[in-house]
């Protein structure tokens, strides 16, 4: 018999009226669209018992339970590629990311990313909860951002930790700088976030097929065009930074999406992911990391100073 791997959460308030597929999306984003499609499809999803379709819409302390088949066999391959591991034990690692390192891969990046270095240094133990192609991945950075990022290496692991992402007590603390000076020194933007209408590859703030995006900033220090910004998610969207950043007026520095077309070029948005915090599944003692600020990052800065 297949063995399963089974999900639960409850919907909170403020996600009610979300279809079924995308509530799902949104508690665990590491699992893939189309992956949870499948387990839609094959009736491996209930809510408060009862199996429901895709576009079933969800109410206020709906209790949903994910029922997922083994996974196939990856179809990335181990590659020996060094990493900056900051954190490990049986249950997870946390793992500082390089800018321009992708997470997994996908078509035009198969091979070279941290899952295939993940691989290798972890040799088969890696939680399988979230898809054949991103094996143990909590949660994601994008390509050009650099900085700290969860491991599962358990299911267990793997299930408590998405569930402190999905009730917001997983701390996410981002450095930047943004073009600019903002208003206020300290604020919060509470902004809704959804796919662009005119372009699917970029999000924008919106409140159609959107989901509620909360994220807190405070300025460090000021310079002639930018401010340096330390910067902590409530909720994690797909590049919510940068689009509330955008959204506010003050685009990330380096940003080529969300950024002004003659903006600065330095390879990749100057946005690095330095702290994060987390109860361990296991201990269930409060682990707090932090990484200090890349090369590429202070070397802004520095240039920035003499402006």
């Amino acid at each position: 018999m297949d063995s399963k791997r089974v999900l639960t959460f409850t919907v909170e308030q403020g996600d009610e009226g979300e279809r079924l597929d995308k509530s799902i999306c949104a508690f665990a984003p590491e699992l893939s669209r189309s992956f949870v499609q499948k387990v839609l499809d094959d009736g491996g999803v209930t809510v408060n018992g009862r199996v429901r379709k895709k576009s079933y819409p969800v109410e206020v302390g709906d209790f949903v339970e994910i029922v997922a088949p083994e996974l196939k066999e990856i179809e990335a391959v181990p590659q020996n590629i060094p990493l900056d591991i900051r954190y490990e034990d049986e249950s997870l690692l946390v793992v500082n990311k390089p800018r321009g390192m992708v997470v997994h891969p996908a078509p035009g990046n198969p091979d070279g990313t941290l899952v295939n270095a993940l691989m290798y240094h972890c040799k088969g133990s890696l939680s399988g909860i979230n898809g054949v192609i991103r094996p143990g991945i909590v949660h994601r950075i994008d390509k050009n951002t650099s900085g700290l990022l969860m491991v599962a290496k358990t299911d267990e692991a793997h299930v408590s930790l998405a569930m402190q992402i999905q009730q917001h007590s997983f701390t996410r603390e981002y450095r930047a700088v943004v073009h600019g000076h903002l208003k206020e020194p300290v604020g919060t933007v509470d902004a809704p976030i959804g796919r662009n209408p005119n372009d699917r590859k970029k999000m924008c703030v919106t409140a159609v097929n959107s989901r509620n995006a909360v994220t807190h900033y405070e300025v460090l220090e000021t310079y002639k065009n930018f401010s340096f910004v330390r910067v902590r998610l409530e909720t994690g969207r797909t590049h919510q930074i940068r689009v509330h950043m955008a959204h506010l007026g003050h685009p990330v520095a380096g940003d080529d999406v969300y950024g002004p077309k003659n903006g600065v070029s330095m390879g990749g948005q100057c946005l690095h992911a330095g702290l994060i915090g987390f109860v361990h599944p296991k201990t269930k003692e409060y682990i707090e990391l932090s990484s200090e600020l890349p090369d590429y990052f202070t070397a802004f800065l520095d240039r920035i100073s003499k402006q």
